[in-house]
C-alpha cells in the first residue's frame, strides 16, 4: 500500500504527529499481512490464491477451503461444460463461469442438495446470495419461520407452510396453495394439515402422492369406504378387516367386547347386551336401537327396521304378543304368527292357538311354505275337536305340498273309521310334551314336567298318557298313528344374518404419525432452503464496507 501523501506537498518533510500516525497504520497492515499470510500457511493457500477468490466473493483462506469441498460435492454432479468451471475453480482459477455452473447444478439436484449447499455458502460468508435471499436464509437457520413471501417467491409453498405451523395456523392454510404442498410435504405434517381441517376428501391428497403406500393410508384417512381389500391387508387395519368380515357374515376378527362381538350376540338374540351396545355405537345408531325397543310394547316397527333381517332374532327375543299378530302386516309378522300358534299348541293352549291360526288361515296371499303350515295347524285343532271330516278337507288342499301332509290325511282317514269311543287320543304326544315330533329328548322332558307339576292330577295323567304313546310307538317303530306337525321345520327357523343397519359406518383410519413432528417441520424448513435458489446470483454480490472491513 502507498503511504498517503504529505499535507505539506511533496518532498515536505512530515510533521512528528503525522508521522507517527503513519507509522501505526503500516505496523498494524503489516500485522494484519503477516497474520493472513501465517492463516494462509496453516491452510495450504497462498495469499495470492486468496486474492483471487476474493473476487468471487469467497474471503480467507477457511473460506477457500470451504468452497473447495462444496465445489468437490457438486462436481460429481455436474456434467459438460459445468463440469469445466467447477475444474478450474478447484484449480483455484474461479472466474465470471463459476456461480452460473454451481446454479445449473443445483437446477438439477434435490431439494436436500439444493438446501445443504445453500445453508453451506450462507454458513461460509460467501456473497452468492441477494441480500433478500441472505436475509430469508438468515431467518430459515435461526429458526424465524414467520416469513412472508409473495405466491411468485414461494414455488412449493414451503415458506406459507412454515408461517402457518409457526403461528399454529394449520386451519388457515390457504387452499390455493396446496396443490404446490401437497405432492412432497412429509406425511406427518400432511397428518397435521388433516387433523385442522386444512385438507380433506375434496382435495384427494392421495392423488399426488407416488408411494403407493402412502396413498392408500391418506385414502383411509378420509375416504375410508374407498379402500381395498388388498389395500387395508398392506396397512394391517384390523378394524376394517373385521367390520368387512362381520358384514360378511364369516367369522370375524377375535376381539371380545368391541362393537362386532356386541353386534354378534345381538344377532343371535341376545338382549343382555343392548345397553352395552348403545356406549359404542354413534348417536344415530343409538336411536335406531331405542326406536327397535320402543316397538317390542306394541308389536310394530318402521319398515327400515322390520326389513333388516338380522334384527329378527333380538325382536323375537323381546317381543311377547298379548295377542294374535296379524301375519299379513310384514314378513316378520307372519313368521311371528306362525311360531307364535306353534308355541300355544305346545302348551295346550288350544283356545288361543286356535285364534291365531284363523289369522293365518285368513292370509291367502301368505308365502306357501307359510300357508301349508298355518293349514295343517288347521287341520290338527280340527282333529282335536274331532272335526275329521273338515280337517280331511283342509289336508287335502296341501298334501300336494309336502310328503308329512299326505301322511296326515292318512292318518285321519284312518281315524274316521275308527267308532268314536275306540278311537286313541287326537293329540301328538310329542307336543303334549312342549316338543317338537320325533324330539329324541322327551324322556328328560317327561321327567321334569312330572316334577314339576306333581301335585297335578289332570296334567299328570295327560304327561302318563304322552309318555305310553311314545314309548308304544318306539316299540313298534310306527309312529303313523301320530299327526305330524310342523311340516317343516326349516320353515320357523328365525334369519341367520347380520344386523347391517345397526353397524357403524366405517371410521377413518387413526393417524399413525407423530403430531407436530420436529422431523417433518425440519423437513418443510429445508424445502424453504431448497425454494431460495433463485436468489443464487451470477456474479458475487459486492461486500458493504463492514464486510471489507472484517474480510481485510
Amino acid at each position: 500500500m502507498t503511504s498517503p501523501p504529505s499535507a505539506s506537498g511533496a518532498g515536505q518533510p512530515v510533521s512528528g504527529a503525522r508521522a507517527e500516525a503513519v507509522a501505526r497504520e503500516r505496523e498494524r497492515l503489516r500485522a494484519l499481512r503477516e497474520r493472513r499470510d501465517a492463516e494462509s500457511a496453516d491452510a495450504g493457500v497462498d495469499g495470492f490464491t486468496v486474492r483471487r477468490w476474493r473476487k468471487m466473493g469467497v474471503f480467507g483462506a477457511q473460506a477457500v477451503l470451504q468452497a473447495h469441498a462444496l465445489l468437490r460435492q457438486l462436481a460429481s454432479l455436474a456434467q459438460d461444460t459445468t463440469h469445466d468451471a467447477l475444474a478450474d475453480a478447484l484449480r483455484d482459477e474461479p472466474d465470471d463461469r463459476l456461480l452460473p455452473a454451481v446454479r445449473t447444478v443445483l437446477e438439477r439436484a434435490d431439494p436436500a442438495t439444493v438446501a445443504a449447499t445453500l445453508t453451506a455458502v450462507h454458513a461460509s460468508g460467501f456473497l452468492w446470495l441477494s441480500e433478500v435471499g441472505e436475509q430469508r436464509l438468515t431467518a430459515l437457520t435461526t429458526g424465524d419461520d414467520t416469513l412472508a413471501a409473495s405466491g411468485s417467491e414461494d414455488p412449493s409453498g414451503a415458506f406459507a407452510l412454515l408461517s402457518a405451523l409457526a403461528t399454529d395456523g394449520t386451519a388457515a392454510f390457504p387452499p390455493r396453495m396446496l396443490p404446490r404442498v401437497l405432492p412432497w410435504i412429509p406425511l406427518s405434517v400432511l397428518d397435521d394439515l388433516i387433523n385442522a381441517g386444512a385438507v380433506g376428501p375434496e382435495h384427494q391428497p392421495w392423488q399426488y402422492r407416488a408411494d403407493e403406500s402412502e396413498h392408500a393410508y391418506l385414502k383411509a384417512r378420509l375416504v375410508p369406504d374407498q379402500v381395498t381389500a388388498e389395500q387395508a391387508t398392506a396397512l394391517e387395519w384390523t378394524a376394517r378387516q373385521r367390520r368387512n368380515a362381520f358384514l360378511a357374515g364369516g367369522e370375524p376378527l377375535p376381539s371380545v367386547g368391541d362393537v362386532y362381538d356386541l353386534l354378534e350376540r345381538v344377532a343371535d338374540g341376545d338382549a343382555s347386551v343392548v345397553k352395552e351396545l348403545e356406549r359404542k355405537l354413534p348417536r344415530d345408531l343409538v336411536l335406531r336401537l331405542r326406536r327397535l325397543l320402543d316397538g317390542v310394547a306394541v308389536g310394530n316397527w318402521d319398515r327400515d327396521i322390520r326389513e333388516d333381517r338380522g334384527l329378527w332374532r333380538l325382536i323375537f327375543s323381546l317381543w311377547e304378543p298379548k295377542a294374535a299378530v296379524n301375519p299379513s302386516r310384514s314378513p316378520l309378522h307372519a313368521l311371528m304368527a306362525l311360531r307364535q300358534a306353534y308355541d300355544l299348541l305346545c302348551l295346550n293352549d288350544l283356545a288361543h292357538a286356535s285364534s291365531q291360526i284363523d289369522k293365518l288361515v285368513s292370509f291367502e296371499t301368505a308365502d306357501p311354505a307359510y300357508r301349508a303350515e298355518a293349514l295343517n295347524f288347521h287341520a290338527y285343532t280340527l282333529l282335536l275337536r274331532e272335526e275329521l271330516d273338515a280337517a280331511a278337507v283342509v289336508l287335502k288342499g296341501i298334501r300336494g305340498s309336502h310328503e308329512l301332509a299326505e301322511s296326515n290325511l292318512r292318518m285321519v282317514e284312518q281315524r274316521r273309521t275308527v267308532p268314536r269311543n275306540d278311537r286313541p287320543a287326537a293329540s301328538n304326544p310329542y307336543l303334549d310334551l312342549g316338543l317338537p315330533h320325533g324330539a329324541p329328548s322327551w324322556e328328560t322332558r317327561y321327567r321334569d314336567l312330572r316334577r314339576e307339576h306333581v301335585h297335578d292330577v289332570d296334567m299328570s295323567a295327560r304327561l302318563n298318557s304322552a309318555m305310553k304313546r311314545i314309548r308304544d310307538a318306539e316299540r313298534d317303530e310306527d309312529s303313523s298313528g301320530f299327526f305330524v306337525l310342523p311340516l317343516d321345520a326349516d320353515v320357523f327357523e328365525l334369519p341367520d344374518e347380520v344386523p347391517v343397519t345397526l353397524v357403524p359406518p366405517l371410521a377413518p383410519l387413526t393417524r399413525r404419525t407423530i403430531p407436530h413432528s420436529p422431523e417433518g417441520l425440519g423437513l418443510v424448513r429445508q424445502r424453504a432452503v431448497a425454494d431460495l435458489l433463485p436468489h443464487l446470483l451470477s456474479t458475487p454480490r459486492r461486500p458493504d464496507r463492514n464486510a471489507r472491513m472484517h474480510t481485510q
